[in-house]
This record gives C-alpha cells, structure tokens and sequence, in this order.
C-alpha cells in the first residue's frame, strides 16, 4: 500500500513541472486524493461491502469533485491533473501511466448490466473535457485531444480529436520512455488543413483564369490584324472581276 502511495506521488513529479515536494503533492492535489480514496473504496468493493465502497467513493466526489466508481479497475501511477468533473464509471478500466485532464468523462452508452466503459491501456493521455463513451479500447500510448466525443476504438500511438473523434495522425511503435509523453497540445488541425486545401485549389483555379484570360487576349488582338489582311488580298481580286465584266 505504501509503495503505491509513493508511486502515485512521484508519478506527479513526472507530470506536473508546478509541483515542488512531496508534502505539497501529498496534501494539495485532488487528483491524488481522489486517486487514494478510489483505492479504499475499491477494497470495500471488491470484498463485497459494496455500500462501503459506494460511500465512501461519494465521500471522495463531495471532497475532490472527481467520481471514480468504486468498480472501476485501475493501474499503477493513474495521475488526475486538475481534476474537477472527471467521471470514471463501474466498467472502466485504465492501464498504468495514464493521465486524465480536467472534465473527462469515461462513460457508458447502454443500460444493460455489461462491460459498457471504455478500457484505457498503458501511456494514454486524455485531454480535458474529453468523453470518451462505449466499450472499447483505446490503444497504448493514444492522445485524445481536449473536448474531444471518442465513441469507437482508438489505435495504438494514435491521436484523436473531433466531434465525433477522428483519428489524425498515428506514429510507429513507440520505445517506452521513462517519462510520459504528455505533449496532447501539439494536435494536428484537420479544419485549418482543410481550409489550406481550398485556398490551393482557389489559387490554382485562379492561375488558369489568368492563363486562359491573357490567350483569350492575345487572340482578340491578333483577330483585327487577320481581317485587315483578308480585306486586302480580297481587293485585287475583287477590281479583276470588275474590269472583266
């Protein structure tokens, strides 16, 4: 148990550049707290003392703001930054190393008594406000950007942003680092890639007008020059038939 505590401390000095000792960790970071209080709760619960369990998760929602149901399965160095109105429902399950931001929901879409939360594996980082709903995995090492609606699998080293999630870029695997990646804010945006898109397609439209515009040109004054000399040699011609008649 202690060797968890000390786990759970460290692993936000690996997260978090504003944290300064350990004291300060210990009694001034809900996520932490939240995380603590979880772990009892779970002990209630998976012993059966499931009223225990349910209080004394809604013991740490009312002192934290953070709601981890007591069900939930979570692994080593779990990391809240921030914290308020995370929501991780009964059939979640996080692998270790995962940070959660401010805001997210793990939720469920059904109200049938089955694995209806998503499953988490190791190294994910969920930006805040994300909602990630449904039972299905997102992949080791994954990013989900902030505000972000995740409603199917997320592949491994993937990174997902959107309304609903999109995937947008994917790296190879990756060799563990000894610190997490918590780099979520460098998202690709498919909007401004797209918008880029259009500006290329107008510029490139707008190069053929102006090609097409100046032949058009061209011919209009070559056309008078043709006519001049179609009226002259037309003319010699013209006075022949004349004098023969």
């Amino acid at each position: 148990m202690f060797e968890k505590i000390k786990d759970d401390i460290y692993s936000v000095f690996d997260r978090d550049p504003a944290a300064r000792s350990a004291l300060e960790i210990a009694f001034c970071y809900p996520g932490l707290h939240a995380v603590w209080i979880y772990r009892i709760a779970n002990w209630f619960w998976v012993r059966q003392f499931y009223f225990l369990g349910r209080f004394t998760s809604h013991i740490g929602r009312f002192l934290t703001g953070i709601e981890i149901h007591p069900g939930a399965k979570i692994g080593k160095k779990f990391f809240i930054d921030h914290g308020m109105g995370v929501v991780i429902g009964e059939t979640a399950e996080i692998g270790d190393n995962v940070t959660l931001y401010h805001g997210v929901t793990l939720g469920g879409v059904t109200w049938d008594k089955v694995k209806r939360h998503p499953t988490l594996e190791d190294n994910v980082v969920i930006g805040s406000g994300a909602k990630i709903l449904g039972p299905f995995t997102v992949g080791k090492g994954a990013k989900v950007g902030s505000n972000s609606v995740v409603v199917k699998e997320v592949p491994t080293n993937a990174t997902v942003v959107g309304i609903p999630g999109r995937v947008v870029m994917q790296t190879e695997q990756k060799v563990e680092a000894e610190r997490p990646d918590l780099e979520h804010g460098k998202l690709p945006d498919p909007q401004a890639k797209a918008i880029s898109c259009l500006f290329d397609q107008i510029r490139s439209l707008e190069k053929k007008v102006a090609e097409l515009s100046a032949r058009l040109d061209e011919e209009q004054m070559v056309s008078p020059a043709k006519r001049q000399t179609t009226r002259k040699a037309a003319s010699p011609r013209a006075k022949k038939t004349s004098e023969s008649d």
